[in-house]
């Protein structure tokens, strides 16, 4: 193994289970990087009491001293920048640089964190003579991030800094496939000096996602992963009484009109799809062509047959993904849809294990065709005619997601058009990975997220706070009234 074995992190200590392992294989190579125990009730009980008494003391501690810790936490981040990079290169398949864009993503999340005191600062107002109220923000308790493999590094950061800074105590649950990052990640917070049981790392599988959902002492619950997951895990908790924001999957639109950038589109678009082999809820699937574009998909062609597979693009996480994709596109090519570029039986010399496959690019899609409605997640784009913009926003209305939308064109009146009509929770005009950098908070519409709140910016200080409300009154001398 090239990494030692996967432990679970509980009161500031790594802990041995006795729970039946996994094997983790880098989809790389097909190499063995370690293995992972299969956790279930008992050691998430032990990480839950570990929590329980770390929050008292934690919460109690000024914001402002908490944040300090995740100050050098960020240069910590910065220090092993390299090392962390690796790490998700190799458990998760991305380039060297698709890797290390995820790292510096989660410094800049760590970076937000550091200003929450500024974000979260109390209000108070005198509402009549000598009386005050005071409205403060207040942790909530223990809560439970479970994150997906697609980014090992970044997502457990859209959810650990935030949630610890503002008094949490947390219980992350990674994926079982790329469970090693986590581990440097609480051993970095550790380095950092946040104190033992604030911070816990749980490994297992659906058995483990289970007992978090039903937990007693566990006050809210993240998730991200697929819809279908994302639907049983917001059930699940939200029927237990506690707070759930579950992000799910995606069928991402990138509507083209005739008088876009020719060489801008065909980069966005072909980064959008191919972009971590396509595995990420932001990647731009499926492609409304709206009239004359012929010459726009021709120079994206062009750019895709740049893309390749082992060099400037990664491997998708398994065998079984691998051929779930390439399925996809023999259905699609089957039922009539042309295939421009064909990234099946992709090989990288040298690395004959890995789970390749090559950017794809498929026209003369029909909406009715699984891979213009069900999500890929691999390097696959979906061309689908459109006569006009309102055919094609009708298509993209029509999608049960609503993650994310694009528009390329130089028209700023088409634009705000879509801006306006699109039924997704993130909008790109000329971008085609319309993804908000912080303070402005993460989250789509429809079945693309349960739950209110967004799960990063600004807006999840209200999931992961309560408020306290307190009036006060210290002079007699004026009386009461009906404000008093």
């Amino acid at each position: 193994m090239l990494y030692p074995e996967v432990r679970n992190y509980v009161a500031g200590n790594f802990i041995n289970s006795s729970a039946e392992t996994l094997e983790i294989i880098s989809p790389l190579d097909g190499s063995l990087l370690s293995t992972v125990p299969l956790s279930g009730e008992t050691e998430l009980n032990e990480a839950v009491k570990a929590a329980q008494q770390a929050f008292p003391k934690w919460s109690a501690m000024p914001i402002k001293e908490r944040v300090q810790i995740f100050f050098r936490y960020k240069t910590l981040l910065e220090q092993n920048l390299e090392e962390l990079t690796e790490l998700v290169h190799r458990e998760n398949g991305k380039t060297l640089g698709e890797a290390r864009a995820e790292v510096e993503k989660a410094i800049e999340l760590t970076e937000f964190a550091c200003s929450l005191p500024q974000l979260v600062a109390g209000e108070i107002l005198e509402v009549s003579a000598g009386v005050e109220c005071r409205l403060e923000k207040k942790p909530i308790g223990v809560v439970a991030s479970i994150t997906p493999f697609n980014f090992p590094n970044m997502v457990p950061h859209w959810t650990i800094p935030n949630a610890l800074a503002l008094g949490n105590c947390m219980i992350l649950k990674p994926s079982e496939k790329v469970p090693i990052s986590a581990n440097r990640i609480a051993e970095l917070l550790t380095e950092a000096g946040l104190p033992a049981g604030v911070f816990n790392v749980v490994n297992g599988a659906q058995e483990l996602v289970e007992a978090i959902c039903d937990h007693p002492d566990i006050a809210a619950v993240s998730f991200v992963g697929s819809t279908n997951v994302a639907k049983i895990v917001y059930r699940r908790a939200t029927s237990n009484l506690k707070r759930c924001v579950a992000l799910g999957g995606a069928k991402n639109h990138i509507i083209v009109l005739p008088d876009a950038n020719i060489g801008l589109t065909a980069a966005g678009v072909a980064a959008s799809m191919s972009g971590c082999a396509g595995q990420r809820c932001m990647a731009g699937s499926a492609m409304l062509g709206v009239g004359p574009i012929d010459n726009i998909i021709e120079k994206i062609v062009e750019e895709a047959k740049k893309i390749i597979p082992g060099e400037n693009l990664g491997s998708v996480i398994s065998k079984e993904a691998k051929e779930r994709i390439e399925k996809y596109i023999s259905e699609a090519e089957k039922a009539g849809a042309k295939v421009l570029v064909d990234g099946r039986n992709a090989m990288v010399s040298g690395k004959e294990n890995g789970y390749y496959v090559g950017p794809t690019i498929i026209d003369f899609v029909t909406p009715d065709m699984a891979i213009a409605k069900e999500e890929v997640f691999g390097p696959v784009l979906a061309i689908i005619r459109a006569k006009t913009l309102d055919e094609a926003l009708q298509i993209e209305n029509k999608s049960e997601y609503g993650n994310a939308a694009s528009v390329f064109t130089q028209s700023g009146g088409l634009a705000r058009y879509v801006m306006e009509n699109a039924s997704a929770g993130m909008i790109g005009v000329n971008v085609g990975v319309p993804v908000p950098r912080e303070p402005f908070s993460f989250g789509g519409w429809n079945e693309s997220k349960f739950g209110t709140c967004d799960i990063t910016g600004k807006s999840s200080i209200e999931f992961w706070t309560q408020m306290k409300k307190t009036t006060t009154k210290w002079n007699p001398e004026a009386g009461i009234n009906w404000m008093s």
